[in-house]
C-alpha cells in the first residue's frame, strides 16, 4: 500500500531511487570485468551504452513524453532501470554489456526528463525551491547503493544476487514510495505544446547554450574530482591507497552536503548570486589543486571543487524548466543532452591532458572555463525566449 507523503517528498524520493537502481553496478566492475574477460578499454567502450542511450532517448524520445502520463511512465519505468543492471550481470561478453546498458540508457533518458520536471513544477506549486536538493537525494541514492555494494562484496554476495536484490527492493519501493503519485500541473504559460507541433527531435536553442556554459566548467570539474581525484593525489604525493581513496569522499560529501541546503540559500539571495559564490569557489579550489604544494592543500581544493560544482548543475535546470520558448520537458531534454555530451568527452580529454601535460593540468584545464561561466552567468536570470 502506497505511503500518503508530500508531494515534494515523493520527488526527493524518485530522484533517490532513480540513482540507487542505477549506482549498484558501478562498484562492482572488477569482477564484471573478471567475469567477462575483457581489458579496461573494452569495458570502458562498453560502459558508454548508458551515455549514448541516454542521449539518443533525450534527442528523439522525449520530445513525445507529454504524449502519454507521467505517472505511469515512472512507476513502469524506474523498477525496469533496476531489473535492466541485475541483467547486464548476466552479459557474457562487452558487446552484450553494451546492448543492455543502451537500452537502459534510454529509459534513463525518460526519467532524467520526468524527475526534473516534476521537481520544477512541485516547487513552483509550493513556492519554494527543491530542485537543489533533489539533486542532492540524488547523489544520495547513488552513494547509498555504493555503500550497498561495499557490504554485499565484503561477505561475498555474487554481483548478480546484490542486482537481483536491488532490483526487487527498488520495485519494492516504487510502490511504497510513490505508489500514490500524481503529476503536478504544468507551470502556466511555458509547460504545455499542442501536440500536432511537438517536434521530432530535441534541439538546444542560444538560450539553452548559455545556461550549458554556466555549468560547463562545474560539469567538467565533477567529473575530473570524482573521476581523477585518487589518482592525482597518488601519482602527485604518492600518497596511500587509502589517503587517495578520501579525495573521492571529500568531493562527493562536500558536493552531497551542499545541495541538501543549498535552496534555502538561493531563496534568500537569488540564483544568480549564488550560483557566482559557487564558481568562484570552484575557481579556488581548482587553483589550489593545480597548484597544491601539500596533500592537504590538495584536499581543501578537493572540497571547494565538491562545493563549487554541486548545484550549477541544478540551478540551470531549473532556469530551463521555466524559460517561455518552449515546453519545459524539451528545454530540459537539452540541458541533459549537453550535460551528457561533456560527461562522454570529458575522460577521454582528461586523460590525454593527464598523459601530456600531466594529472595537475586536467584540473587546471578548467580555469578559463569557469571564468567564461561567471561571465554569463546573469542568464539565469532570465526566462524568456531569448
Amino acid at each position: 500500500m502506497p505511503f500518503q507523503i508530500a508531494s515534494h517528498h515523493r520527488v526527493f524520493a524518485a530522484f533517490f531511487l532513480y540513482a540507487f537502481s542505477m549506482g549498484g553496478l558501478y562498484p562492482r566492475l572488477p569482477e564484471l570485468r573478471a567475469q567477462l574477460g575483457i581489458e579496461e578499454g573494452a569495458l570502458g567502450l562498453a560502459l558508454m551504452g548508458v551515455a549514448t542511450g541516454m542521449l539518443l532517448s533525450l534527442t528523439f524520445i522525449v520530445p513525445k513524453l507529454s504524449d502519454t502520463g507521467y505517472r505511469r511512465q515512472l512507476l513502469t519505468l524506474l523498477p525496469l532501470v533496476s531489473f535492466g543492471f541485475a541483467f547486464a550481470a548476466h552479459a557474457n561478453n562487452a558487446l552484450a554489456l553494451f546492448g543492455v546498458l543502451l537500452a537502459i540508457g534510454l529509459v534513463l533518458g525518460v526519467i532524467e526528463t520526468i524527475v526534473n520536471v516534476e521537481a520544477d513544477r512541485v516547487e513552483f506549486q509550493r513556492g519554494k525551491r527543491i530542485m537543489i536538493r533533489a539533486h542532492a537525494f540524488w547523489s544520495f541514492g547513488f552513494f547509498g547503493a555504493g555503500g550497498v555494494s561495499a557490504i554485499a562484496a565484503h561477505v561475498g554476495i555474487s554481483p548478480t544476487v546484490q542486482l537481483w536484490g536491488t532490483a526487487l527492493l527498488v520495485l519494492g519501493l516504487t510502490a511504497m514510495l510513490l505508489g500514490g503519485y500524481e503529476p503536478a500541473p504544468p507551470r502556466q504559460g511555458n509547460d504545455t505544446t499542442n501536440p500536432t507541433a511537438t517536434p521530432n527531435w530535441t534541439l538546444p536553442t542560444r538560450g539553452i547554450m548559455l545556461l550549458v556554459t554556466i555549468c560547463a566548467s562545474a560539469l567538467l570539474l565533477e567529473g575530473a574530482g570524482l573521476d581523477w581525484s585518487a589518482i592525482y593525489m597518488s601519482d602527485v604525493f604518492q600518497s596511500t591507497p587509502a589517503v587517495a581513496a578520501t579525495a573521492v569522499s571529500v568531493v562527493a560529501f562536500s558536493q552531497a552536503t551542499t545541495r541538501f541546503f543549498a535552496d534555502h540559500f538561493v531563496d534568500a539571495f537569488g540564483a544568480v548570486k549564488v550560483a557566482r559564490i559557487l564558481l568562484i569557489n570552484l575557481f579556488i579550489g581548482t587553483a589550489m589543486v593545480t597548484w597544491a604544494v601539500h596533500p592537504a592543500v590538495a584536499l581543501g581544493g578537493f572540497a571547494l571543487i565538491g562545493f563549487g560544482a554541486s548545484a550549477l548543475f541544478p540551478l540551470a535546470v531549473s532556469a530551463a524548466a521555466q524559460r517561455t520558448d518552449r515546453p519545459a520537458h524539451l528545454n530540459v531534454a537539452a540541458m541533459g543532452q549537453n550535460g551528457f555530451v561533456i560527461f562522454l568527452l570529458a575522460p577521454p580529454l582528461l586523460g590525454f591532458i593527464a598523459e601530456h601535460l600531466g594529472i595537475r593540468w586536467s584540473f587546471g584545464i578548467a580555469l578559463p572555463l569557469i571564468v567564461i561561466s561567471l561571465l554569463v552567468s546573469h542568464r539565469l536570470g532570465a526566462s524568456g525566449k531569448t
